[in-house]
C-alpha cells in the first residue's frame, strides 16, 4: 500500500502562513513527521495561493526534499506551476492530477512525457464527474489508453475514482468501491488511488467513517491512498486490513508496526 502524506496543503491555515512566510523549518518538520509515520510520498499543494503558485510550488518541492528522501506528489491544476516544480524535483515525481478534460489533458501530457512522472488520473471528463461506476470506468479506460499511447507505462498511472461525500449521496461510497474493482479487474498493471477523507465530509465522527472506508477500499483493490499518516488509528487499520487480505506476507508489516508501538486504537 502506497501512502501519500496529505498535510502540506495551503488549504490548512498554518501551512498557508508557513508557505507565505517561506518558513522552511515548519514545512520541513511537517514533511519529516509524515515520512516517519509511514508516508512513501509527500503531497505538496499551494493551490490557494492564487497568483503565487508558480513561485511557491517549486519552493515547496526544494524545501521538502531538503529534509526527506522520498519522492513528492506535486498537486496542482496549474500546468505552469507543475512545470516549475518538476524542474527542481529530484527523482521520479507523481503529478496530481490529469483528467480526460481536453484542455487539461493536453496541457499536462507533455510535462509527464518530458519528466517521466507518474500521474494520478481522475475519472472525470468535459461532462464532469460521472454518476455511475460504469461511466467512471469508461473515463478511466480512455485515460489509460491515451496515456499509454503517449508512452506512459501502466505502473505510472494511478486511477482516482473520485470520492464524493456520502452526506450528499448515499451511493457515492459504493460507486467508488465498484470503480476501484473494475479498474483492478480490467486494466492490468494500472494502480488505484483515492483521497480517503472526502467520503465523510459534512458528517460527525468522521474518523469512524474514514477508517471503515479505508478497509473497504483495500478489500476492493486500492493500491494507494492520499491520507494523513500521522493518524495512528487509520494506520493501524491499514496494517491490519493488509494482513487480513493477504497483502502482507507472513504479517511482517503488521508485526513491525506492533514492535514500533504503531497499532494503538
Amino acid at each position: 500500500m502506497l501512502i501519500v502524506g496529505e498535510l502540506i496543503n495551503t488549504s490548512r491555515r498554518k501551512v498557508e502562513a508557513a508557505v507565505r512566510d517561506r518558513d522552511a523549518d515548519f514545512i520541513g518538520e511537517l514533511a519529516e513527521r509524515q515520512v516517519a509515520a509511514g508516508a512513501d510520498y509527500v503531497d505538496v499543494n499551494c493551490g490557494t495561493l492564487v497568483g503565487e503558485e508558480v513561485e511557491a510550488l517549486p519552493w515547496l518541492v526544494k524545501t521538502v526534499q531538503a529534509r526527506v528522501d522520498v519522492p513528492l506528489c506535486i498537486d496542482s491544476a496549474n500546468p505552469e506551476a507543475i512545470e516549475a516544480a518538476l524542474r527542481v524535483h529530484r527523482g521520479q515525481a507523481m503529478v496530481n492530477s490529469i483528467t480526460a478534460e481536453g484542455d487539461r489533458f493536453e496541457s499536462f501530457l507533455p510535462l509527464l512525457q518530458e519528466h517521466g512522472a507518474s500521474v494520478i488520473a481522475l475519472c472525470m471528463d468535459d461532462q464532469g464527474i460521472p454518476e455511475t461506476s460504469e461511466q467512471r470506468f469508461e473515463v478511466a479506460l480512455r485515460l489509460v489508453e491515451d496515456l499509454r499511447a503517449a508512452g506512459l507505462k501502466p505502473e505510472q498511472i494511478y486511477i482516482d475514482p473520485l470520492i464524493r461525500p456520502i452526506s450528499t449521496g448515499s451511493q457515492f461510497g459504493v460507486t467508488a468501491l465498484e470503480t476501484i474493482q473494475r479498474v483492478k479487474q480490467h486494466l492490468n498493471g494500472v494502480h488505484t488511488i483515492c483521497g480517503l477523507s472526502n467520503i465523510s465530509f459534512g458528517l460527525p465522527k468522521r474518523r469512524v467513517l474514514n477508517m471503515t472506508f479505508l478497509a473497504l477500499c483495500l478489500s476492493a483493490g486500492l493500491d494507494a491512498a492520499i491520507m494523513d499518516p500521522t493518524e495512528t488509528v487509520n494506520m493501524a487499520i491499514l496494517r491490519a486490513a493488509e494482513a487480513l487480505l493477504g497483502r502482507d506476507e507472513y504479517c511482517r508489516n503488521y508485526l513491525e508496526a506492533y514492535r514500533q508501538g504503531k497499532l494503538s486504537i
